[in-house]
């Protein structure tokens, strides 16, 4: 073996690259490792972190994952944070990718153990946040270490506000704004090693974009769900007092907490504005009093990095410009993005009810509560509800108008049920209705009574504009209208309109009463009015919060509301009978199709009544399913705003979805004019969402109608041609055969005759006056021989006459006098029918 004979101190820098090449290739990553050290010993005028960086970088492309992963952890373990901190930055980007979306990364959002089981597995134990990421994490922690992070890559209302020297409320940015220098470009933040890599971690789901094969990947099995759930269990616990401790290596010391700096004021009403933290740690005696105080901003951290990054881009003052028609949409959430905000909803809420009773009450609220026990009773109030309200309102205001809405439907129905999600334990011990909507969740209802009521009605005016009888849809109506529905929820929603539309009272000093801290002296004494007012000024500050002083609130139980939940049941009684007439539809032309159809001898319908349904291709189940949806929803709505079965009729006859006299389905709602008839708003509504249509056929040529699906172009445009010559040829001889009294001119008109136009019912108005001039003369149609279904039905006879062999021009034979026969029989028939009409 080759051994170097001059120490490394007197090699020069391409004989050191060399030597580190020729090491890789014959060694083990271990003496490459050891070399990168003693190299970095012998020359510490060069930056020696780079070394580590361009060979991790090499081996990022020439070496396989799995490799990759095996090297990082033996570096994280073997190297200090002095010589990890140069590859920190890269590290974050390489596994989730660059800020403006060019470098995918590992593609954790993409990246299923079912489809790349081995990769799936390395990746997630590799960030699991007690695996060898999170370590290195914690050690540069330790050192306090600050990375730039770009405010350009910061969701919009954040980035405006640090743009025009505002700084966002939000305690995240405080003392972390970094300016550029002389001649620099862009402000920067100075993020710790963790605020640094949850930024990138939650700023994924949004930038990056998943690749073009990965349309059909399941969101929650993707490795960035698993991540996220996995996170927000180990941070914010639901079960224990103190979080998890963290683990770090051996002579490592242990990160310390990141400095805590004077927060901003909270948007939260009822509660001290101060930071969660601040009272605590100025009433702190010793440093190691609670070892919760030394974690909890990791927990506060990425709640706030979450909120920050999924929910914060929409402002108050964007939400109030994108109510007009016209404004341009900034951000557009995607469906995977609402089902990750989902999972944070849900475990906020078994987070914030995994406090015990004894903990949830008023007189809770001491300087004794540990800083884990404030964050889970001011998690939800002080960081999500205000984003999340903005995010919901842009989502149901702009939102398609199809089956992808029901991932925001369900991310707004599992944040009004807090009660699903009370913990097991909790649920076994106490009484049985502690996962219903009982009394105890009435101060919630009325905190958060636009997210019920508000949100409610954005729902109906959707729902107004949706095709119901589409089973997703109709599933959609039938799920808000359950919730709504569970007992007590309806009158905790009246409960808190009436406190919200409650008189203000004119007394000095009213709102600094509320605000203020509760002292031992005689307020509470005092000749104050009853304390419902106080509850009063609490719904009013929320609703303020949430939409300004300049509010416009509509009663979810007032009479215009009550006006659009009698359309919308008027709305499902019309689509519960449009899908049984779908359904009757379907099973008369089954059951009433011809046999010589399927054989191209009769000729398909093209004028379906209710093309474009999903009815049409799910079947008889679906219909089914649709039927009990908006059976079930009717029900709901009727016990929720209190309708009567009187009501119910009334609004079916007024709106004329019966049936008429002669059982033929009525036209849309329309009026008549000079020209004809004309839609009337109603009418549009219906055609629109399949409530009701004109009887529509094709009245024109039948020879010059476009070319259908199941037949050949080129074939259709040669059989024209020729019937075209023929019938130009022949036109005097088929006139003076079809003019005949006897069985020949019978059966010739059958063949060669087309019915008048005058026996159809022309709907529009301006061919009334042009129907005579129409008549055609007799001729010959050949394009049924361009149909797909003739031709496969002509080769299927000819390969089973093949078979008892029978020859092609016998089996023509035998087809031609199959026919004859069928055309003498309808001759007949037809002449009879008629001399019965006389």
């Amino acid at each position: 073996m080759t051994t170097f004979r001059r120490p490394i101190s007197e090699w020069r820098l391409p004989s050191l690259r060399l030597a580190m090449q020729w090491i890789s290739q014959w060694f083990p990553k271990v003496a490459v490792f050891n070399f990168l050290r003693e190299a970095a010993m012998a020359f510490p005028h060069l930056q020696q972190p780079s070394f580590l960086l361009a060979t991790l970088k090499a081996d990022s492309i020439h070496k396989p994952f799995a490799q990759q992963c095996q090297d990082l952890v033996k570096v994280i373990e073997d190297f200090p944070a002095k010589e990890l901190h140069a590859i920190f930055p890269w590290l974050v980007e390489s596994i989730f990718g660059s800020l403006d979306g060019v470098l995918a990364g590992w593609n954790l959002r993409c990246l299923q153990g079912r489809m790349s089981p081995v990769e799936y597995s390395i990746a997630v134990e590799f960030l699991d946040p007690g695996g060898p990421m999170m370590k290195l994490v914690y050690k540069l922690q330790a050192e306090d270490y600050k990375f730039d992070f770009p405010v350009s890559s910061l969701p919009g209302p954040v980035k405006a506000s640090i743009q025009e020297c505002v700084l966002p409320d939000s305690p995240l940015y405080h003392n972390k704004v970094q300016f550029p220098p002389a001649g620099g470009l862009g402000l920067n933040l100075a993020l710790n090693p963790f605020e640094y890599y949850m930024f990138f971690f939650a700023l994924s789901l949004i930038i990056q974009k998943p690749l073009p094969g990965a349309l059909h990947v399941r969101t929650s099995d993707c490795a960035y769900f698993i991540l996220v759930d996995r996170y927000l269990s180990w941070f914010l616990p639901t079960e224990g007092s103190v979080l998890p401790p963290l683990a770090s290596s051996p002579g490592v010391p242990s990160p310390s907490p990141a400095p805590r700096t004077p927060a901003m004021p909270f948007a939260s009403y009822g509660l001290p504005h101060t930071s969660l933290l601040k009272r605590h740690v100025s009433h702190q005696t010793s440093v190691n009093a609670d070892p919760a105080s030394h974690e909890i901003w990791r927990s506060e951290t990425l709640l706030q990095v979450f909120v920050e990054m999924w929910l914060h881009h929409y402002s108050l003052e964007m939400y109030q410009k994108m109510q007009s028609p016209h404004a341009k949409e900034a951000f557009t959430p995607t469906e995977e993005h609402v089902l990750v905000v989902r999972l944070l909803l849900k475990h906020l809420h078994a987070f914030s009810n995994s406090l015990k009773p004894e903990q949830v009450s008023p007189s809770a609220h001491s300087h004794a509560a540990s800083p884990l026990e404030e964050f889970k009773r001011a998690a939800v109030p002080r960081f999500v509800q205000q984003k999340l309200y903005l995010f919901l309102q842009h989502c149901f205001g702009h939102w398609p108008l199809d089956a992808s809405f029901r991932a925001v439907l369900e991310m707004w129905l599992s944040y009004l049920q807090p009660w699903r999600y009370a913990p097991e334990k909790q649920a076994q011990s106490s009484d049985c209705q502690a996962r219903c909507a009982s009394e105890r969740w009435a101060p919630f209802v009325q905190e958060n009574l636009l997210m019920y009521t508000k949100l409610f009605v954005g729902f109906l005016s959707r729902a107004l504009r949706t095709d119901l009888v589409s089973p997703k849809n109709a599933l959609m109506v039938f799920r808000v209208a359950k919730v709504f529905a569970q007992p007590n929820l309806a009158e905790m929603i009246q409960k808190g309109e009436q406190l919200f539309l409650e008189p203000e009272l004119v007394i000095p000093h009213r709102q600094h009463r509320l605000l203020a801290a509760p002292t031992l002296t005689g307020s509470f004494l005092s000749p104050w009015p009853p304390a419902v007012t106080d509850a009063s000024l609490k719904v009013k500050s929320h609703a303020y919060s949430l939409e300004g002083q300049d509010c416009k609130y509509t009663p979810m139980f007032g009479p215009e509301v009550r006006t659009l939940v009698l359309r919308l049941a008027q709305l499902i009684t019309q689509a519960k009978q449009t899908a049984k007439s779908i359904s009757d539809q379907c099973g008369e032309s089954s059951a009433g199709r011809p046999f010589l159809s399927w054989l191209g001898f009769h000729s398909t319908d093209t004028n379906s009544s209710y093309p474009g349904n999903d009815l049409d291709d799910m079947g008889q189940d679906s219909v089914r399913k649709t039927d009990e949806y908006l059976e079930k929803a009717l029900e709901y709505l009727c016990h929720v705003f209190r309708l009567s079965e009187a009501q119910l009729a009334q609004l079916t006859r007024a709106s004329g979805t019966a049936r008429d006299e002669s059982g033929k389905k009525q036209l849309p709602d329309c009026t008549v004019g000079e020209d004809g008839l004309i839609l009337t708003p109603l009418g549009r509504y219906q055609i629109i969402n399949g409530l009701r249509r004109f009887d529509i056929e094709y009245q024109g040529d039948s020879e010059l109608q476009p070319v259908r699906s199941y037949e050949s172009a080129s074939l259709v445009r040669v059989l024209f041609r020729l019937s075209s010559a023929i019938n130009r040829r022949f036109a005097g001889q088929m006139a003076a055969l079809c003019s005949r009294a006897d069985f020949l001119g019978s059966f010739c008109r059958y063949h060669l005759m087309e019915p008048g136009l005058a026996d159809r019912h022309l709907l529009s108005p301006v061919g009334r006056g042009r129907a005579a001039s129409c008549a055609r003369g007799p001729r010959v149609s050949l394009r049924f021989l361009g149909s797909y279904r003739v031709l496969l039905s002509l080769l299927l006879a000819f390969s089973v006459a093949s078979l008892f062999c029978v020859g092609p021009l016998p089996c023509a034979l035998v087809l031609a006098l199959g026919y004859l026969l069928y055309a003498v029989a309808m001759t007949l028939l037809t002449e009879r029918a008629k001399l019965h009409q006389l």
